[in-house]
Parts: structure tokens; C-alpha cells; sequence
């Protein structure tokens, strides 16, 4: 963690200064609505907030969130954090304080009838819940409503002092595309506030760019024209979160429960110790029948779950949650208010993301995780835009990117969620399914759960794979795997993956051939002349006037040598920059291989030893480009394809 660079001051360094904007702007409770901002937030649900705490870092970005309910979520119902989830937190300073207070799915084991059928159900195996080595994070359960309180207090640190607005409910909303509105803040969206003041008043806010993040009934949604198609399963299954004593021997670990005549149940242990969910299968619905037709309560799901325990007793002591819903899967068209004959001339101005654009089943655990990871993808990208280093147009790779993405996982999930409510293999039913599949389906597909399987496709912005040979363990469009380092100038033992913080910049990560990095012909040594000074250095043409070298794209060397072998001040000065109002020195560039402790980065990686090579990451931590060292053309032709240069400015 790097803090003082603009001058030394007490206290906690989580804690920035506030900017003047966030001074004079009144976001207490019970004020009103700013009148114009750069980007309005609607929806305090995951998305939301991972969008807002991301914007609310930048200083000259404006933000407003409104949320229609009185107050933040106090008790959440989407409680899984994939291990994906998890290194994204970290880049926002936050997994910490989440892994303490997890509970960590470390195995999942399954059973299935027993070969009497009297006897009930029995153990039929166990299975690490995610492969070894598929991220340096757990998968974790943890109160939805910590996840935002967690959000809610970078918001609170930040420089923007970001607060959301709540009780206000969208009563509409409006793209102006004729001139004056369509200049500056082309958006204007209406809200009645429901907090009690006084004949509850109507606010009106103008924005430069509108995101709905507000749920699967979600107003801006259907503002914009755009609706949820997909089909339900016809299945009713209950969930509950419960205190309970019980014989049942794995109630502390995650397991899928398959019973012979009485369905299935999903079991999740909670954080804390003691608390556990339960989802189980309850009846079947008739086509076009809603859950809320039937009159199934919380004794009713208690009764399932006791039914499919059997011969183990489940005694209920307190019931925190329960619910009742039907699967079903849906996706929007697209995520932004663009037409098919809008692309490629129109810039997009009102997106959607999480549930407003895309809903899951529960079981698979990706719903929360899909839909931050929407925020995710779409806050650097506004920042980008309003920063001015990128065209409007480039918003367009949001929906591009995950509307792809969301289809492929909500396949993934229909497939595993019609498993566990297929009736089972036996005697009677030849054709049913194995609960050894049910078993194998989730090994195979333990990418889709952890978050780790999205592969962006070839675009403006994940480069041809002609060079993946240099760096097989970094796929391009994949997240990028972090790896342990020694870093040069401390001898600190860390992952490199934890430079990654959701600031907005790029990270060129240059790893060093097997030769002498400290020679002025070496690979490393041309790489950063030409990126200090070349004119068609990325750095150089993508950096604004007066901004830190690193303040767009953040370069980092990592060494083969031990750290012991070199010395930092025979290093290129380009990874040692002045930065700040004093022009302090930048000691946190360079690392070295983990001989002794956590691993050989090249040789986790598959990097190419002899040649070395460079790693391209976006600023919400997926590979773009692999290239050699010195094809520094193409790197400048990567940059150049979507950045606007800074120099003609």
C-alpha cells in the first residue's frame, strides 16, 4: 500500500481527502439531488455499488446512486463469493476484512439413496470445491449485506465522500438527442421521493450516462424498450437459513443431496459457525404457473428438506431467511439503450447490468458474482471515456463483452440447475439421472463457479493470440492468474496480481529474458527508453499533460534473477519514476521470481525464458495482449486502436 506521495498526514491512509466538489455538495441524510452529475447510479444492489465505489475514486468524475428503499440491505440473500469475486475485492482494497469473516468452501461432498430404500441416503464422495492452484482466493459464503457494507464504506473514505440517495423511486426517464441537452448531459431521469419529505416531492437530475442496477424488475429497463426473455423450469424450490441441531454429519460443508423419492437439497454453511442454508426441491409447477400462486410456507420447506435428510434429523431452532421461487433464466438483447443500426455511429448513454439485464438460479451461485463483475467492466470504461482517453464509441465493448459473457453462463447454469432437479436413476426410472453426473458435472465445470471461465473474445480490446506461446498461463481474454513475487526493492514476498488495484489504469507487466536486465543492451533496458521517450511510446502518447508517467498505463518488471543478485540502482530509471508534487521516487516496479517460497512465476506461467516477453492487462484485471519484447510497433498499435492520443490534446 503506497500513500504520502502528495505529502505526509495522519490517520488512516484508507481515508483520502476529500475533494471540493464533495465539500460543497450536501450528500447527507435527506438531501436533495445534485441537478446535473457525470454518471447517475440507479440501484444499491452489487452492481450499483461496485460501480459507484469504483467512480467514486476519481476525483473529476461526478457521481450520483439513488436506491428506492429507505436504507441499505440489512439481511442479503445471494451470499456466494466466487474465488473470481474475491480478486476483484482485493483490487479494491477489501478481501481482507472479507475472508475474516467468510465461511471458506473448502470441499463439496455428495450423496445419494442408499442401496436399501429404507435406509435413506449415504455418502458418495467429496471434492476440493475449486481446483488446486485456480486462484491464490478461496470461494466464500459471506451476508450479502456485509459485501455492500463493505462497498458503502469505500464510498464513505473516498475522495468523491460518495453517499447514496435513498428512498427515491425512477418515475421516468428521458435521452434528449437534440441540441442543447444532447451536448453536456443528454439524460434526464425523474424520481418521487418516498423518505418522508414533504408531498412527496419530485427531483429531476440531468446526466452525461445513466446505469440501471435495479434488480430484475428494473424501471430502467423497460425505459429503454428492453425485456428479460428466457423461459422458467417449471421447478418451485424453497431456501432458508436456519439455526438447527441436527445428527447430519457434513453440516459444515457444502453438499449435494440427492434423496429417492423426495428431490434434492443444496447445502451451504454459513459464516459464523452455526448457521447453514438450505435449498430443496419442492413441487413442480404447472407451464406458465407462478410460484406465488402456491401456498407453500416456511413449515412446508422444513418438512422437504427433513423428508430428503432422512434417516439424519434436522431440528429447526430459529429460521434468519426463507423464500420460495421458481428457476428460470433470462437475458436481455442487449445492455444499453443502442439500436442495431445505432452501432459503429452512436455512442450509448443508459446501460443496465446485474439482474436488470440478466437473472440466474440461485444454485450455481453466480448471480451477484456475474452481475459485479458487469460494474466491473463497465466503470473503467466510463472513466476512460470521461477522463477523455477513449472515444464514446468504446462503450459499445460493454455490452459486446457481457452480454456474450452472461449467455454463456446462464447455458452453464440451466444445464446444472435441471440436473438437480432431474428425478434419479433407478429400477423404476432406467433413464433417470446418475448422481455420479451430478457429481462429475460439478468437477467439470468448477471454472463457471469459482468466476474464473469468462473468456472474452477477439476484439479493439483482446488482441489475436499470435504470441500466447510466450505466456501459455496467461490466456488472452482471461483473467489475468496472479502469481507470488519478491518484490525488488523491499524483498517483500507478495503476488503480483495484488498491483491490480480499480483504479482505471493498464498495466503492462514486461517480464525480463534470462540475460543481465541491468546491461543497457539488454531487452528490458530498450523496452523502457523507448517507452520514457519514443513518440510512439503508448506511455508517452496516452499519458496526459502533466500526470504521473504511470497515471494510464502502469509498467512493471519482473526478473528471473534472485532478488539478492540485482541491484535496484543500476535499473532503468523509467522503473523508478518521480511522481507526485514532490517528485518522489516510485520503489514498487520491479520484482523477482520467488525462488525459495511461493513458486517460480516463469515457470507457473509458462513464460517463455529466453525471450521474455509482455503482458498487457486491463484495468479490470483481463489479459488483452501477449507480445515479445521488442515488437514495440505493436504495442503502440494496441494502445492507438481505442486511446486517444494525449499529445494533441
Amino acid at each position: 500500500m503506497q500513500f504520502y506521495l502528495n505529502g505526509f498526514r495522519t490517520g488512516d491512509p484508507d481515508v483520502h481527502e476529500p475533494t471540493e466538489t464533495a465539500k460543497t455538495i450536501n450528500q447527507s441524510e435527506g438531501a436533495s439531488l445534485p441537478l446535473e452529475v457525470d454518471v447517475l447510479i440507479v440501484g444499491c444492489g452489487p452492481a450499483g455499488l461496485t460501480l459507484a465505489a469504483q467512480l467514486s475514486a476519481f476525483p473529476d468524475i461526478t457521481t450520483c446512486i439513488v436506491e428506492q428503499k429507505p436504507g441499505p440491505l440489512e439481511l442479503g440473500q445471494a451470499d456466494g463469493v466466487a474465488c473470481r469475486t474475491v480478486e476483484m475485492f482485493n483490487a479494491f482494497g477489501f478481501a481482507e476484512r472479507l475472508l475474516r469473516e467468510a465461511y471458506w468452501v473448502n470441499e463439496t461432498c455428495f450423496w445419494r439413496p442408499d442401496a436399501d430404500p429404507d435406509a435413506g441416503i449415504v455418502r458418495s464422495g467429496r471434492v476440493k470445491d475449486t481446483e488446486e492452484g485456480l486462484s491464490e482466493f478461496p470461494h466464500v459464503i459471506l451476508n450479502q449485506a456485509r459485501v455492500h457494507e463493505f462497498y458503502l464504506d469505500i464510498m464513505r473514505r473516498s475522495p468523491a465522500r460518495l453517499t447514496p440517495h435513498y428512498g427515491r423511486r425512477l418515475v421516468d426517464l428521458e435521452r434528449h438527442t437534440a441540441p442543447p441537452e444532447a451536448m453536456a448531459h443528454p439524460v434526464t431521469a425523474r424520481f418521487e421521493r418516498a423518505d418522508g419529505a414533504p408531498g412527496g416531492a419530485l427531483e429531476t437530475i440531468k446526466a452525461r450516462y445513466l446505469v440501471g442496477c435495479d434488480g430484475a424488475r428494473s424501471a430502467v429497463r423497460r425505459a429503454m424498450g428492453q425485456v428479460l426473455k428466457g423461459e422458467s423450469a417449471n421447478q418451485a424450490w424453497g431456501v432458508m437459513d436456519v439455526l438447527a441441531v441436527t445428527d447430519f454429519p457434513d453440516i459444515r460443508l457444502k453438499a449435494v443431496i440427492n434423496s429417492a423419492d423426495h428431490g434434492s437439497v443444496v447445502l451451504i454453511p454459513r459464516e459464523g459457525g452455526y448457521l447453514a442454508r438450505f435449498y430443496v426441491e419442492m413441487d413442480q409447477l404447472e407451464a406458465g404457473e407462478r410460484v406465488s400462486a402456491k401456498t407453500i410456507g416456511v413449515e412446508d420447506v422444513i418438512a422437504a428438506t427433513q423428508r430428503v435428510l432422512h434417516p439424519y434429523t434436522l431440528d429447526v431452532k430459529q429460521v434468519a431467511w426463507w423464500s420460495v421461487y421458481e428457476i428460470g433464466q433470462r437475458l436481455c438483447d442487449r445492455f444499453d439503450d443502442l439500436e442495431m443500426a445505432d452501432l459503429g455511429h452512436k455512442e450509448p448513454r443508459i446501460f443496465i447490468a446485474g439482474d436488470a439485464c440478466h437473472t440466474h438460479s440461485p444454485k450455481a451461485g453466480q448471480g451477484m458474482n456475474v452481475s459485479m463483475q458487469d460494474a466491473f467492466n463497465l466503470g473503467w470504461k466510463l472513466r476512460a471515456v470521461l477522463k477523455g482517453h477513449c472515444a464514446p464509441q468504446f462503450l459499445q465493448t460493454y455490452t459486446d463483452e457481457r452480454q456474450t459473457i452472461a449467455k454463456e453462463l446462464i447455458d452453464f447454469d440451466r444445464e446444472w440447475a435441471a440436473m438437480l432437479s432431474a428425478p434419479l436413476k433407478s429400477p423404476q426410472n432406467p433413464d433417470g439421472m446418475d448422481p455420479a453426473e451430478v457429481k462429475n458435472f460439478f468437477v467439470r465445470s468448477g471454472r463457471y463457479t469459482a468466476g474464473t471461465a469468462t473468456h472474452y473474445g477477439e476484439s479493439i480490446l483482446t488482441a489475436a493470440p499470435l504470441h500466447q506461446a510466450l505466456a501459455p498461463g496467461f490466456p488472452i481474454g482471461k483473467r489475468f492468474h496472479s502469481a507470488p513475487v519478491i518484490r525488488l526493492a523491499d524483498a517483500k514476498p507478495m503476488h503480483l496480481g495484488h498491483t491490480v488495484q480499480a483504479d482505471g489504469r493498464w498495466r503492462l507487466f514486461a517480464f525480463a529474458p534470462n540475460e543481465d536486465p541491468e546491461a543497457a543492451t539488454s531487452a528490458i533496458a530498450r523496452l523502457c527508453e523507448f517507452l520514457a521517450s519514443a513518440p510512439t511510446s503508448p506511455v508517452v502518447r496516452h499519458t496526459p499533460k502533466g500526470a504521473d508517467p504511470d497515471a494510464t498505463i502502469d509498467v512493471r518488471a519482473i526478473f528471473q534473477q534472485p532478488h539478492t543478485h540485482l541491484k535496484l540502482e543500476r535499473m532503468p530509471s523509467f522503473l523508478r519514476p518521480n511522481k507526485g508534487r514532490f517528485g518522489l521516487v516510485d520503489y514498487e516496479k520491479m520484482f523477482c521470481a520467488d525462488l525459495e517460497g511461493g513458486g517460480d512465476i516463469f515457470e507457473m506461467r509458462g513464460i517463455d525464458r529466453l525471450n521474455g516477453c509482455i503482458v498487457i492487462v486491463r484495468p479490470d484485471q483481463y489479459v488483452s495482449h501477449v507480445l515479445p519484447l521488442k515488437t514495440h510497433d505493436a504495442l503502440s498499435a494496441f494502445f492507438d486502436g481505442f486511446m486517444i492520443d494525449q499529445t494533441l490534446q
